[in-house]
């Protein structure tokens, strides 16, 4: 099984409707704001840190139209210094390869090792979407099934004033 029939299986299985956007490779924020201008949904911006020890990983979603200043999103989350993760790490702990960087990646986490940080703004979203661990995809479903999806998984989350 893909990594993306996983992630569609499980929204499936929670009764969570879902749109499925093919496009090609999009490996910079950049480009993917190209594709996405024409998806009528909130795009996200998924960064994975971990703490100065190593012993604790977060995943941070935000608007992908903001800019990340890594000294304030440090303040802003209490945790102490931070860095991004490196690729064995998202591996370790999500399952995923660089670039495909999405909450879908919760999934593999097992034993709720990673928490996650969303920008309070996203609550005022309708629709949301996320690369379904590949990213040559974009899934948008509602933001209330987002949160029914984070429920199911069971990673602890919260939301912050990010920006």
């Amino acid at each position: 099984m893909t990594q993306q029939e996983k992630v569609l299986g499980m929204l499936d299985q929670l009764d969570i409707a879902y749109e499925v956007h093919e496009h090609r490779p999009l490996p910079t924020i950049e480009i993917a704001m190209e594709v996405w201008k024409d998806i009528d949904s909130t795009h996200c911006k998924n960064l994975f840190f971990r703490n100065h020890k190593g012993n604790r990983h977060y995943l941070v979603i935000l608007e992908s139209n903001h800019q990340l200043d890594i000294h304030d999103l440090e303040k802003r989350l209490k945790q102490g210094k931070i860095s991004f993760a490196s690729p064995k790490r998202l591996d370790k702990y999500l399952g995923l390869h660089a670039g495909s960087v999405s909450p879908f990646g919760l999934i593999n986490d097992t034993e709720n090792h990673v928490h996650v940080f969303l920008d309070k703004q996203l609550l005022e979203a309708e629709k949301i979407s996320f690369h379904p661990n590949v990213n040559t995809a974009s899934v948008v479903i509602d933001f209330g099934d987002f949160q029914k999806y984070l429920d199911r998984v069971g990673n602890s989350y919260e939301f912050l004033e990010l920006y």
